[in-house]
């Protein structure tokens, strides 16, 4: 049995492919997940399963728009291990998050593409925006005080937008402090 962070893309964003947290914990311990828990309602789900994470993101991701009245071509799962989102937060670029007053970071998770394909689409602002790309993910920053200058929403007219889910920093960090809870907890 493994503890998996699913990450869901494109719903309760927008008032768009609204989905009740308590709902999607009791479908997904339906589907045989077990110890199910939702940290904030933009789609982060923890489970244990005997299955893989690609087995697991693939059941859910072909599942989920049948359960609920969703737009299926937005919504996309991603699933990691503990030890994927460690390497997501250990392998960050120098600084990156450290100065939450001043910058706005985030980790734009990748489905499905890598960011050597996905680095092209950026048009980072100098002196505003800054993306790096790291395995399985993209490191944005924002400064705080010139975001409404950013360009990184340019990214969302591109097709390869619908294989990217975003995270706030601080959410990333969370949800790595509760794999690493829960996984203190199962080895107990």
């Amino acid at each position: 049995m493994e503890t998996l962070l699913i990450l869901l893309r494109g719903i309760n964003v927008g008032g768009k492919n609204k989905i009740p947290m308590a709902e999607l914990r009791t479908w997904l311990e339906g589907l045989g997940f077990l110890d199910v828990s939702t940290f904030i309602a933009s789609g982060n789900v923890v489970v244990t399963t005997d299955r893989s994470a690609d087995e697991t993101a693939a059941q859910i991701e072909a599942a989920l728009p049948k359960a609920f009245q969703l737009d299926s071509e937005i919504v996309k799962a991603l699933a990691l291990t503990g030890e994927d989102l460690q390497g997501v937060v250990d392998n960050r670029p120098a600084g990156f998050g450290d100065q939450p007053d001043k910058y706005h970071s985030d980790a734009i998770f990748l489905i499905g593409v890598d960011s050597a394909e996905v680095m092209p689409i950026f048009n980072p602002r100098e002196g505003v925006d800054r993306v790096w790309p790291g395995e399985g993910v993209v490191y944005s920053e924002r400064l705080s005080a010139q975001r409404t200058k950013s360009r990184l929403n340019s990214i969302m007219t591109s097709p390869l937008y619908k294989s990217m889910t975003i995270r706030s920093w601080n959410t990333t960090v969370k949800l790595l402090e509760i794999l690493k809870a829960r996984g203190a907890d199962e080895q107990a």
